[in-house]
């Protein structure tokens, strides 16, 4: 009988690795009821493991603070903090081991955990209870009954967590005991973790159902996907993940979900809650335009589609304000010619933002009849359409809009007029528009023309600059460059008569 229980001994002693034995030569799985240890475990009877405090004192010949001072100091303060924690954390194991199923012992198996740095945690459990609940257990217990057992588990990464998991083993209502546990996410994924090694069904399933009624942060959802993902529980996870997991069809749905949001915000009655999705929408699209091909986007056809009507929308309201009739109701249409600029202008900056803006370049170039409606239009409704003029040469200026240099000067001989009128309004009306982010654009943007271009756009900007004064935009740095270009540095492009010459060898192969 002696040998046969020697034999299994042995046998038992290959514990896993993960979470129980790192090394072989360090397991202690008996079952010998004088098994000893080589400290004394630490237990509810037993007085708690004497804390030993490292203390550095240092003597010093000047007042001079050294770096080995600071040193020691900052070592003091983290062994200390460390103690501090490790105190903490017997506490709650001392609470734990006063829980129902360790009161008074009587326990057939002294169970001992170990964590890396040493700490040892002993408690008196029932065989019956590991062997019914966890099917690791029940395969290295199967031995004669009326022997008692000795089994430590080493290098763990947290005791408190293996205590409290066979806590959960007698249990007899799992969710309840979860619940007043109280515990948030990581520690429940901790306890999933070590249920999940020691094969604890139910424990993982208690877990699993936990995770799945409670909310997360978004920390707490990313680490949710990588520990399930680790312990590859397949099924048992797909109801936990279902609030992270797409629809295959919300793919194929996607740009139509796109659209209705947009829209709704370009529609909204309410004007702060219009706001407020807006400011939302365009971050989380610029969340979007990260290098992660995966993510779903909204698509430049959808945004194009939306622009057009702006557009088309615009011109009806401004073709509306400027007829012949007089409309009881002029204030609201103003209100809306006000209103399809900032869509315009909100549409405008998200495709800037994506790098899909070129386009629209020539689609505002183009809109001559927009602009002769523009100039009949008060200045105090219209001011709002030349932001749109303003918010292209400030993406041409800083190089997020890249057109043809006809498409440039088409852009400024339609709308720049209307933009030196409504300057003024748009500077004193607006707390959004900066003025000197205007001026630094329009002027890249004048300096990116042929010079012959530069001087006509530049030299109307200079006699409309001395009659206007700061309800012109003040663009002398683009002046200055233009006349050292024009007078000072001239270029002439010379032929470059020389010629590349090739020469060809051939070498012995």
């Amino acid at each position: 009988m002696g040998r046969e229980n020697a034999l299994k001994s042995r046998e038992v002693s290959a514990m896993i690795k993960q979470g129980f034995i790192a090394d072989p030569t360090l397991t202690t799985f008996s079952f010998s009821p004088s098994r000893t240890f080589s400290s004394p475990p630490f237990s509810p009877s037993s007085t708690r493991p004497s804390q030993t405090h490292s203390h550095t004192h240092t003597q010093t010949q000047t007042q001079t603070q050294t770096l080995f001072d600071m040193m020691s100091e900052e070592h003091t303060r983290e062994s200390k903090f460390s103690d501090d924690k490790r105190r903490k954390m017997q506490d709650r194991v001392l609470k734990l081991l006063d829980e129902e199923p360790f009161r008074g012992g009587g326990g057939d198996v002294k169970l001992t955990v170990v964590s890396r740095d040493g700490f040892k945690v002993s408690m008196d459990v029932h065989k019956r209870v590991l062997a019914d609940k966890s099917r690791f257990f029940a395969e290295k217990l199967r031995c004669e009954s009326g022997l008692s057992h000795s089994v430590e588990i080493s290098d763990c990464d947290d005791v408190e967590v293996y205590v409290e998991a066979v806590v959960l083993m007698h249990s007899e209502d799992l969710k309840r005991r979860l619940r007043l546990m109280g515990e948030g996410v990581s520690k429940v994924l901790s306890l999933l973790k070590v249920s999940a090694a020691i094969m604890f069904d139910l424990g993982v399933e208690s877990c699993l159902e936990y995770l799945e009624a409670i909310p997360w942060t978004e920390d707490e959802q990313e680490e949710v996907i990588s520990q399930l993902g680790h312990l590859q529980l397949h099924d048992s996870a797909t109801q936990v993940l279902h609030r992270v997991s797409s629809d295959p069809s919300t793919a194929a749905r996607a740009d139509d979900i796109f659209m209705n949001l947009l829209n709704g915000v370009l529609q909204a009655k309410d004007d702060k809650a219009r706001r407020e999705m807006k400011a939302l929408i365009s971050r989380l699209l610029k969340e979007n335009a990260s290098n992660d091909s995966s993510r779903l986007d909204v698509s430049k056809d959808t945004l194009y589609h939306l622009c057009h009507r702006c557009i088309s929308s615009l011109v009806l309201c401004l073709s509306e304000a400027t007829g012949k009739d007089e409309r009881p109701d002029r204030g609201v249409l103003m209100s809306e010619i006000t209103r399809e600029a900032d869509n315009i202008q909100w549409i405008v900056d998200i495709l800037i933002g994506k790098k899909m803006g070129d386009e629209f370049v020539k689609i505002w170039a183009e809109q001559k009849e927009l602009a002769t409606l523009h100039s009949k239009v008060p200045t105090v409704y219209r001011h709002e359409i030349s932001r749109i003029t303003a918010q292209l040469c400030i993406g041409i200026g800083r190089g997020h809009i890249l057109v043809p240099k006809e498409i440039r000067f088409s852009l400024l001989s339609t709308w720049l007029e209307a933009l030196y009128e409504d300057f003024g309004w748009m500077r004193r009306a607006s707390r959004a528009v900066d003025k000197k982010l205007v001026e630094d654009g329009l002027s890249q943007t004048i300096l990116t023309l042929p010079l012959l271009q530069q001087q006509s756009v530049l030299l109307n900007w200079f006699d409309r600059f001395l009659n206007k004064g700061d309800d012109c935009p003040n663009i002398q740095k683009a002046f200055e460059i233009w006349w050292r270009r024009a007078f000072i540095r001239q270029y002439s492009a010379e032929s470059d008569n020389s010629q590349l010459q090739i020469t060809l060898c051939d070498y012995p192969s």
